[in-house]
């Protein structure tokens, strides 16, 4: 079925489709696990009812969430041993101890405390149980580093050395860990992460207010959510703009191509705001240009000159037309989630937060707006890379197993089978979870759940020996 296509192609696509499925989630996760900390916190301190009916709303909504984010991060790993082994075998010296850091940190917080969280809160002292959430939220920033340094380091790759076998070996582990993008990418994704909660948050709120304006969990949940939207949102675009300086010093060519720069400009580069890149004929088709704004942006100067396409040679050039629409989708978005933070303040100010109706649809519409911007985020960096795997050092077509197409291609139909099964059962049942809003008296999971199992105490109606 897949004689004659790209074995490398199909991987490609393989690797990207799954990891499409499962980033999502962790960032989910992310933002989910500071937020229950906040509201166990606010319960303490306050001891409001309402907080703790969120907590164990969100609760329920985090454990599957969590859930799925595991399951699907498995099969990343799987996949780097079959379909990518030679990129395993030259990196792993370096890639592997940091996966392993991230296990040694993030897994073990999450592991020991996550039952604790999920099921303890009746079960052990109040402070005790905000600790466990408290490391659980702690272990998920511990995963994230330890991924983003190692993903920042295939990026900008520094404090290597290459031994005798072609593998890229430690030199100097500060400077692998905290290597160039490391910092920006971190902060760029935990932001992301925290908005995308956010607007998930919020949407729920604003779905259950349009019902009943006058309900207090949604009335707190939406309200924080905004609050949340108005203070992050500002901050993620100065993040932003942060990370795309220091990528234009160290991947200059990622940059030509997500601002559709084919040719060099001398005297101040436009900023383009849309139009067709055509990649073979080496120009943006109908561009709608900003003259000199591109050199504002990027070298803070109007008349500075700024490097095109054409100073690399063709085969270094990453897919334009991709990562181009990608980035404007991504700082689109960006704005979006300024305006509607703009937006709930002024209505805040106004004493109309909870019954504005547009403020509630347009809150509604954005609640998937985190996760395509965190796709298209991750598209614009893992596209715009290549094509390389490590930037610069190692070729994808380099990095791939010597497997025939067919046996990739079999496996990716196979992937996109089950998991479109699987996470359309998984996403039903955690929307069927938002439909319903929070209430008094809200149970966690596993809330009504006997404390005996099963088998421990004689069944209803059987006799005991004995007892006669």
């Amino acid at each position: 079925m897949f004689d004659g296509w790209d074995a490398v192609g199909l991987a490609r696509a393989q690797f990207a489709f799954t990891m499409a499925f499962h980033i999502v989630f962790p960032a989910f996760s992310i933002g989910l696990a500071s937020y229950l900390a906040v509201l166990e916190a606010l319960w303490l301190w306050t001891g409001r009812e309402v907080f703790i009916n969120l907590f164990n709303y969100w609760l329920k909504i985090f454990a599957v969430g969590f859930g799925m984010g595991v399951v699907s991060g498995i099969v990343i790993s799987y996949q780097l041993g079959t379909n990518w082994s030679a990129y395993s075998d030259k990196t792993g010296p370096i890639v592997g101890p940091l996966m392993a850091y991230e296990v040694l940190t993030a897994f073990f917080l999450e592991a020991g405390f996550l039952g604790v969280m999920l099921f303890g809160l009746e079960r052990v002292g109040h402070k005790l149980h905000f600790l466990a959430t408290s490391m659980v939220a702690v272990g998920t920033l511990f995963s994230a580093f330890w991924i983003l340094s190692a993903n920042s380091w295939m990026q900008t790759p520094a404090g290597y050395a290459v031994n005798a076998d072609g593998q890229f070996v430690p030199a100097d582990w500060l400077k692998i860990i905290f290597n160039p993008s490391f910092p920006y990418r971190f902060v760029h994704m935990v932001l992301a992460a925290y908005l995308t909660t956010a607007l998930v948050v919020g949407a729920v709120g604003a779905f259950h207010l349009m019902r009943d304006r006058h309900l207090p969990g949604p009335r707190v949940m939406f309200s924080m959510a905004m609050w949340m939207a108005t203070l992050v949102a500002p901050i993620q675009i100065v993040a932003g703009d942060q990370h795309g300086l220091d990528t234009l010093a160290h991947q200059p060519v990622k940059i030509m191509g997500m601002e559709g720069h084919f040719q060099s400009y001398q005297d101040g580069a436009p900023l383009y705001l849309f139009g067709l890149p055509d990649q073979a004929a080496g120009e943006v088709k109908y561009a709608i240009e900003v003259p000199k704004l591109g050199s504002l942006i990027l070298m803070h100067s109007l008349d500075a000159p700024m490097a095109g396409l054409d100073t690399v040679p063709r085969e270094n050039w990453p897919p334009v037309p991709i990562i181009f629409w990608s980035f404007r989708i991504m700082v689109g978005l960006g704005f979006l989630m300024l305006g509607l933070g703009l937006f709930s303040l002024w209505m805040r100010w106004r004493g109309s937060l909870y019954e504005n109706r547009l403020l509630l649809l347009f809150a509604m519409a954005m609640g998937p707006a985190g996760f395509v911007a965190v796709l298209a985020g991750w598209f614009t960096t893992e596209v715009g890379r290549q094509p390389f795997t490590v930037y610069g050092l190692l070729r994808t077509i380099d990095s791939a197993s010597p497997l025939a197409a067919p046996a990739v291609g079999s496996s990716l139909i196979a992937f996109v089978i089950v998991y479109f099964i699987v996470y359309a059962a998984g996403l039903t049942y955690l929307f069927r979870l938002m439909a319903q809003p929070p209430h008094h008296g809200e149970q966690g999971p596993g809330g009504e759940a006997p404390f005996r199992a099963a088998g421990i105490t004689p069944a209803a109606g059987v006799a005991v020996r004995g007892s006669a």
